[in-house]
This record gives structure tokens, sequence and C-alpha cells, in this order.
């Protein structure tokens, strides 16, 4: 039986709570990381999130989306928790992280997968740390050895790449969570409007050309959907996601996620990837009767 629930607002941190008996789970957004996009909002099975555009104040930058929780909606999940690539929720039950969706394996973990060569990094070199725009790499080099250590905070990086498009050695290896296809409606774009050139948490994702239309960079994009959210026109930015980089996972819950986050296509390419894989698994076995 719930005995509680609240939300409030704790400096930089939207804070969910359910009080039960003897169970008192905390769902916290930390809007230090969060970027206000669209991921959490589609995929919530519960459908307690929702994203709010702020509105602009004239000849200023569009504020970012505010992350919105409905606490008497909210069931504990953790798909959210699960899903954002920024790592902004976090979920405890009685103090301790616990994401249901995966401790059940009926949601995957994303995968991010970023290498780094340490020894092809010269001591003087900052690149991948001056380019990162979140600030989550750190280059330090050790005064009696001269080697390099890079520390990158993986937790919250979405893997745009701009770390490895900048590394001049070669050093870094990033492959993207997400994969997928966004472009920009020129014509539908209002004019002089740049909101969502300004709020892309990516700098060089969007940009300005020279006749003053946003163009799309998609090397670094991360798939997130915040310059959807920002723009004033629904129809003048496409974003679709393909596919996303996760663990294994066969859950009738994942499939209904993925439906919603990506295309018909990408859901299909998944399905036979796992169907492909059952196959292989299955011919090993005959093999080694």
């Amino acid at each position: 039986m719930v005995l509680k629930l609240s939300r409030r607002q704790s400096g930089d941190k939207l804070i969910v709570e359910r009080f039960m008996y003897t169970k008192h789970y905390l769902l916290i957004l930390n809007q230090k990381w969060c970027v206000g996009c669209e991921i959490c909002k589609i995929i919530c099975p519960k459908e307690a999130i929702t994203v709010c555009r702020l509105t602009k104040t004239s000849g200023q930058k569009p504020n970012k989306p505010t992350i919105f929780v409905d606490e008497k909606k909210c069931s504990f999940c953790g798909i959210c928790t699960a899903i954002c690539p920024f790592s902004a929720f976090e979920l405890t039950l009685n103090g301790e992280k616990w994401v249901p969706v995966i401790n059940k394996e009926s949601f995957p973990k994303l995968i991010r997968e970023i290498t780094v060569d340490e020894s092809l990094c010269p001591p003087n070199c900052v690149e991948c740390e001056e380019a990162c725009p979140l600030k989550l790499i750190k280059v330090t080099v050790d005064k009696s050895t001269r080697s390099v250590k890079v520390e990158i905070d993986k937790e919250h990086c979405p893997c745009c790449r701009l770390c490895e498009s900048k590394c001049p050695h070669g050093a870094i290896s990033v492959k993207k969570i997400f994969t997928g296809i966004i472009s920009i409606n020129s014509e539908k774009c209002p004019e002089n409007c740049h909101d969502c050139v300004d709020i892309c948490p990516i700098p060089e994702v969007l940009s300005i050309s020279d006749e003053g239309k946003v163009r799309v960079d998609e090397k670094f994009c991360v798939y997130c959907g915040t310059c959807k959210v920002v723009c004033p026109v629904n129809d003048a930015i496409s974003l679709q996601r393909n596919l996303v980089k996760h663990t294994p996972v066969h859950s009738g819950a994942w499939n209904k996620a993925l439906e919603k986050l990506t295309t018909v296509q990408g859901v299909t390419k998944e399905l036979r990837t796992i169907t492909a894989g059952k196959a292989r698994e299955s011919v090993k076995k005959l093999l080694l009767r």
C-alpha cells in the first residue's frame, strides 16, 4: 500500500518519491545532465513524463526544455533510467540503486563502447578534453614517467564521437549508442530562427550556413531530439532512430519500447538479428554433439 507520494525540487534535482510500508522508492532527475530531450517521454509506458518547452525571451537564446514527472502515474519501473543516453535519471529502492526492468532482465543496458589507447597520447595533447561538449574527459600526465592518463565519465557520455574526431593521434574510438537519420526542412524553418542550433547539446551537429539556413552534420548527432522539442514548427525537423546499441535481451517489454523509439525497420532488423543469433547457437549445439 502506498503511504505517500511526493514530488519536489531540490537545487538542480527533481525528486519523486513513493513511500510504502517496507519500501521507499526515489526517482531523481539530475537537471545538470538532462538536456530536455524527448527519449524518456516517448518510452515511458505510463505516460508519466512530459517535456515542457519554456517561453523564450525576445532576442535571447531558448531555454533548455524541462522534464516533468507525474508522481501519480510513475510506476518506478526504471525504464527512463535505463534508456537516458545522458544518464540523467537515478532510481533507488531503500537507498540502494535499483532499476527493476534491468534487474528483472526485461530491459537491456545501453552500451557505451569507448576505448582509449593512452600509449598513442603525447604528454602535451588535450584535444579530446577540449573537444568534449559535456566536459566528461580529463587528461592528466604523470610528471615522473610522462605517461598520459585519459579519464572519461562513460556513465554520462552520449557517444557523440567528437573526441574521436578531434583526436589527432587516433587514440580514441567511440561507437554510437543510437543511429538514425535527421534532416532539416529549410523551407519550413521560421526566418532568423536558430533555436535548434542554440539548444543542441552537441555544438557541431547543427550550424548556420552562409545562406542563413540550418544545416546538420550527422556524424556527431546522438539523436536525442532536443532540437525537435524547441523547434516552433512541428515538421521542420525530421528525426528517426533506427538502431540502439544495447546488451542482449529477449523481452516483449523491450520490443514494445523499441517500437516507440525507433522505426518499424529498426524493430524488424533487431528481431532478425535475434533470430539469426538463435539459429547460429542451434547450429553450434548440433556440431558439438
